[in-house]
């Protein structure tokens, strides 16, 4: 596995036609060749967009549509030397389906610092936002944190953790910065990404998916046609997200919604080796049984969805082990 780790971080297309010569070339001088060749070298953004195709192939069980979407937005964004307007993704789902480990393999193969990056600025609503009732001061230093850290790097990547957590009101203030415009506030903000997580939409993402096993439909079958509407519509409907009345949604500001399926055993089963190798430990059968036989699931006739994802996967193979 952990070869496999290694095949999955190539320095990219270009300098994998150099071959033999980068052999023998230091790491900062495949750096700079990198930086030369791929015009990215702006603050520490460095993306090694197969590195996380491959990544997302190999260890992102049972979520086809957002690999498609999360790989397919950034190809366009990244190779754009000029984007209208920031990178906005909102995704969606159960808890342990994935969504978090996504948002860190984007700051791992994007920027070279990874999450450490200077650049990388993660919200949290229990760290950062604790306190409902001093909004208004929440709204200031975000607004200040946003424009102050793009005036710094345009190239910079922003997570919302949560959104379902966010006091209400607090979005408003990053809708100037998500819009197609050339400069907010005197900030060139264009090539910036903001990644926006939460729950909402996961039960009707959820019923989606138990529709399509009843009827037999094979699960890559599910479209995102079938999904967005019912997730935006959620989202919408819930004063409790951070979106609320914010005008991000209604603006069509998100350039996607990107649903996260809920996962079944053999997804679970894949999360626990995984696991296990990166432990660095061969694959143990009955380690594997007892934290799948140890799991929930739903719904309580078909016990078909994992009820918390991959989430407790590496606490329960401790147990076990």
């Amino acid at each position: 596995m952990a070869f496999a780790r290694l095949v999955c971080r190539p320095w990219g297309s270009i300098l994998g036609l150099l071959g033999l010569v980068l052999a023998t070339a230091t790491a900062w001088d495949v750096a700079s060749l990198r930086c030369n060749f791929g015009s990215f070298c702006e603050c520490d953004f460095w993306p090694n967009l197969p590195g996380l195709e491959c990544d997302l192939a190999q260890h992102l069980a049972g979520q086809h549509l957002a690999k498609a979407l999360v790989v397919k937005s950034l190809k366009a964004f990244v190779q754009d030397p000029a984007p209208s307007k920031p990178l906005v993704l909102s995704l969606h789902g159960w808890t342990g389906t994935g969504k978090s480990y996504v948002s860190s393999l984007l700051a791992q193969y994007l920027f070279q610092g990874g999450l450490r990056s200077p650049h990388v600025h993660h919200f949290s609503p229990i760290i950062h936002f604790p306190h409902p009732s001093h909004i208004e001061q929440y709204k200031k230093e975000l607004k200040s944190w946003v424009q102050g850290n793009l005036t710094v790097c345009g190239r910079s990547l922003f997570l919302f953790d949560e959104m379902d957590k966010l006091p209400p009101g607090l979005m408003e203030v990053l809708q100037p910065f998500l819009g197609p415009s050339w400069v907010v506030y005197g900030t060139n903000y264009r090539k910036a990404i903001f990644i926006f997580i939460s729950n909402t939409g996961g039960e009707q993402i959820n019923q989606v998916a138990l529709e399509a096993w009843h009827s037999r439909r094979d699960r890559e079958d599910i479209s995102l046609q079938e999904l967005e509407p019912a997730v935006s519509r959620a989202v919408l409907d819930n004063p409790n997200h951070g979106f609320w009345r914010s005008g991000i949604m209604e603006g069509h500001l998100l350039d996607a919604v990107v649903p996260f399926l809920p996962l079944q055993r053999h997804h679970v089963r894949h999360c626990v080796l995984n696991e296990l190798a990166q432990l660095g430990l061969e694959p143990q059968e009955e380690v594997v049984q007892a934290v799948l036989d140890s799991t929930t699931y739903f719904p309580e006739e078909e016990q078909l969805f994992s009820s918390n994802g991959c989430k407790t996967v590496a606490s329960r193979i401790t147990f076990f082990l």
